[in-house]
């Protein structure tokens, strides 16, 4: 049995299926025995420095072994003279979380008629019904930079600038995900993400597929989709993929290495066909159609170095 982390990190990104893969954890804690920690605090990101020491003297106290969820910008335990964390996560395409996010501000999902109410009681009426064409093409704030900016701050960190959207917290948010994230899956291939947690964290997510593809489990989820989601205008989707390059070009560089990954270990699942990819500036990825090699390292070898970061 390889050695395994004692202390995960799931700093779940809003509206990316994290209600989905809680309500798994909930399950697998119970029947695999781990201690999950999860907050009631969901609209608070970004934290102080003081903040930040204490939310990780917090976290690095718990019973372990532990898995801590919330929606938290990246924290760099060690800063502080913690162990660091194995860390997951999951994304999906920009402007699909984008109009998730923003349906499910004003009208919630299928678990209650009025839940959009209790979320955003002071929304006012007509920005509650304002026309999501009008929003992007009228440059609402909620539809504009630095809204926009959103996934990247997730694994760039607490830093100030990691909340500017540009080179510099794109390029740490990718130094991040290679050092400090075992998996960062996507949504859109939600069971191969599971696939490779069972693999890689068997003692979290042994049997993880079973319970997803259970039809009673299924019902649970379906409660959790936004409703009353429309879709824009091509001209106004086409504003919102120029102003959201980075987290496009953050996007496919995990898409990329998630595909890497899969190839890796064989998966090669059946996914829907994508949408044509935006035609803007930033550059397409190398396509990993072809079968990785397996000469460069066994893959217990891969996964013993994961666990010793």
């Amino acid at each position: 049995v390889l050695p395994f982390p004692s202390q995960v990190v799931y700093n779940r990104v809003g509206k990316c299926g994290s209600r989905t893969v809680v309500l798994l954890l909930r399950i697998l804690s119970e029947k695999h025995g781990f201690n999950l920690v999860t907050s009631d605090i969901h609209n608070k990101t970004r934290l102080t420095k003081n903040e930040q020491m204490e939310l990780i003297k917090n976290i690095s106290t718990a019973e372990q072994p532990y898995l801590f969820t919330r929606h938290v910008h990246f924290l760099n335990f060690s800063r502080f003279g913690g162990d660091q964390p194995v860390y997951i996560n999951i994304i999906r395409d920009p402007v699909n979380r984008f109009l998730s996010n923003y349906f499910f501000r004003r009208f919630g999902d299928w678990r209650g008629e009025q839940n959009h109410m209790i979320r955003t009681p002071n929304m006012r009426q007509e920005e509650r019904y304002l026309d999501i064409n009008v929003c992007i093409l009228e440059n609402y704030p909620e539809c504009s930079n630095p809204r926009l900016f959103y996934i990247i701050p997730y694994f760039c960190g607490q830093h100030p600038r990691c909340r500017e959207p540009g080179e510099w917290a794109l390029e740490r948010a990718k130094l991040n995900v290679n050092e400090n994230f075992l998996l960062v899956g996507i949504l859109e291939e939600l069971e191969d993400v599971l696939l490779l947690l069972e693999r890689f964290l068997p003692h979290y997510f042994k049997d993880v597929l079973s319970i997803y593809k259970n039809p009673e489990h299924r019902k649970l989820g379906n409660l959790t989709v936004t409703v009353k989601k429309t879709v824009p205008s091509p001209e106004a989707i086409q504003i919102l993929y120029q102003r959201m390059r980075y987290e496009y070009e953050f996007y496919y560089y995990v898409k990329e290495q998630f595909h890497l990954l899969k190839r890796k270990f064989g998966l090669k699942s059946h996914i829907r066909k994508p949408r044509p990819r935006p035609e803007f500036f930033i550059p397409s990825p190398l396509e990993t159609e072809e079968p990785i090699d397996d000469e460069e390292e066994d893959d217990e070898k891969w996964l013993e170095d994961i666990y010793k970061r």
